[in-house]
């Protein structure tokens, strides 16, 4: 039989063009931009599809609040809960207890508890001599997200440290290593790599848990879709704006997953 000299074999045909044909990602967004092709040529896109539009700007700048939250909470609660970790390994056993009751008590509590507890514990304004300073809503939930963000990293901290063999400790000591020298220069170096992917994943928790907090007053992507639904009053537009979060925290969080995987990866081979 003879073969079609057109023909492209399926191997030899570019790698971007064989990704596009099989991931199903790749087919979505083809097919989205066709949609967006068609009604941009034909001028008949919805009203939905340009409300949405309109609306656009508002959404990345809520998201972006949510964004500067999380990177907050989580700045806050890596601090603390690398001091709680190591706290929880003293050799003081009252320091000890009281470590790991911090980590029990934030670690299981529910987030939007936590959140709820914040706001409300500390005051709306501060008074300082004769001065009265606003303390805004968005830094509650910061604190609010940091209590649970530091008991997690707290734990991943103190098992990272106890995943590290002991004959690594012992060969140290018998190099008159002391136990400072031993945890900063030998201990902890290899604790960052083995603490990452873990604190990635938690920071895409975090993230997505900001949206609680629409429910305490702060102005972010989930206050401003309830704003613009119930600006334009339309359960289409409703539909896709809620649709539009959902994209919007997905195309932020799925990328760290996906890097989370690959350095768990590359730690497994190593």
């Amino acid at each position: 039989m003879a073969s079609n000299p057109l023909a492209l074999p399926w191997r030899a045909a570019p790698r971007p063009v064989r990704y596009a044909l099989t991931s199903p990602w790749a087919l979505a967004a083809l097919c989205g931009l066709a949609v967006v092709g068609f009604w941009t040529a034909t001028g008949s896109t919805p009203a939905a599809f340009r409300n949405l539009w309109t609306w656009s700007p508002a959404l990345l700048r809520g998201m972006w609040a949510n964004i500067e939250i999380s990177i907050l909470a989580m700045a806050l609660g890596t601090v603390a809960g690398l001091v709680i970790g190591a706290l929880s390994l003293s050799t003081h056993r009252s320091i000890r207890y009281l470590a790991r009751l911090w980590v029990q008590a934030f670690r299981n509590a529910p987030i939007l508890v936590l959140v709820y507890f914040t706001t409300y514990v500390f005051p709306f304004e501060l008074h300082i001599a004769q001065w009265t300073v606003p303390f805004p809503d968005w830094i509650k939930v910061v604190l609010g997200l940091a209590l649970p963000a530091s008991a997690n990293v707290a734990e991943i901290f103190r098992g990272a440290i106890q995943s590290i063999p002991s004959a690594q400790w012992e060969a140290a000591q018998s190099l008159a290593f002391r136990r400072s020298q031993i945890f900063r220069l030998i201990v902890l170096p290899q604790c960052l790599r083995r603490m990452l992917p873990p604190w990635m994943n938690l920071y895409a928790s975090i993230t997505m848990s900001t949206s609680l907090a629409s429910l305490v007053g702060v102005h972010d992507v989930v206050d401003t879709a309830q704003v613009a639904s119930n600006t334009v009053a339309r359960t289409d537009f409703t539909v896709l704006v809620y649709f539009m979060l959902l994209a919007l925290f997905f195309a932020y969080c799925y990328p760290i997953a996906r890097a989370t995987r690959a350095l768990e990866r590359r730690h497994d081979r190593h």
